[in-house]
């Protein structure tokens, strides 16, 4: 199953009131895998980076009602594309996949508002997987921040001094597979590896050359047969002897 774990970076928090997308990290999992496709694009917003929004993400000095040069680490956004000029983009690579996303309502009025902008499909409530209403429901009443659950699942986080699209979808996409139970979700029940026809294929396992020596002593053997023949001849161990 082919997902989306994705993250944006914005001026504020209501684009109807003029607040825009600045960043936008996408990373593709399938069967809860990544697959080392990404999709990470800064924005030019078109309007001042209030130092609110710069005090998060530290993107866009140069956007700042008194702005200044760009200093280690900062990325300027002046000379960034426009949201028109990579939202076609942005949909081809999420395509019909499911969306995971810590807090979805707040990413997705913000990819709609600006998808409707330029007249492109919105994207569907229903595609957003909320691994916020997840977490909070699987623990209520504990901290449910990304950075709270990396210190419940222990996911190392030191890199995140300042909140970034691409590199919190990578924490984000441990945070799921633990939110869904750890490395083996489903015990590998729900998929199985299929050939170029779609047919199911299973490893086929050697045969050891040498079989391994028993570890049932011949007395261990006479002990658990004696026992087995006191339960009578309804005994389950009867019926695999």
């Amino acid at each position: 199953m082919r997902e989306i774990v994705l993250d944006t970076e914005t001026t504020g928090f209501e684009p109807e009131q003029g607040d825009r997308i600045v960043e936008i990290g996408a990373l593709e999992i399938v069967n809860l895998r990544p697959t080392g496709q990404s999709f990470h694009v800064y924005i030019n917003p078109e309007r001042d980076m209030p130092d609110g929004a710069f005090g998060v993400h530290g993107i866009g000095p140069d956007l700042l009602a008194t702005p200044r040069p760009a200093r280690d680490g900062e990325v300027t956004l002046r000379d960034k594309p426009v949201f028109a000029a990579v939202g076609q983009k942005f949909l081809d690579f999420i395509g019909d996949a499911k969306l995971v996303i810590h807090n979805a309502a707040f990413d997705m009025k913000f990819l709609n508002f600006e998808l409707g902008r330029m007249g492109l499909p919105t994207l569907p409530w229903d595609r957003a997987v909320d691994t916020l209403a997840i977490a909070r429901k699987k623990f209520p009443g504990s901290p449910a921040s990304l950075d709270a659950l990396c210190r419940r699942f222990g996911i190392d986080n030191s890199s995140r001094t300042l909140h970034g699209a691409l590199l919190d979808s990578e924490i984000l996409a441990e945070v799921y597979l633990e939110l869904l139970g750890g490395a083996q979700p489903d015990f590998a029940l729900t998929s199985e590896p299929t050939n170029a026809e779609g047919a199911v294929t299973r490893a086929v396992l050697p045969k050891r050359p040498t079989p391994l020596a028993p570890r049932l002593t011949a007395a261990e053997a006479d002990a658990h047969a004696a026992f087995v023949a006191k339960l009578g001849d309804a005994a389950v161990w009867k019926r695999y002897g």
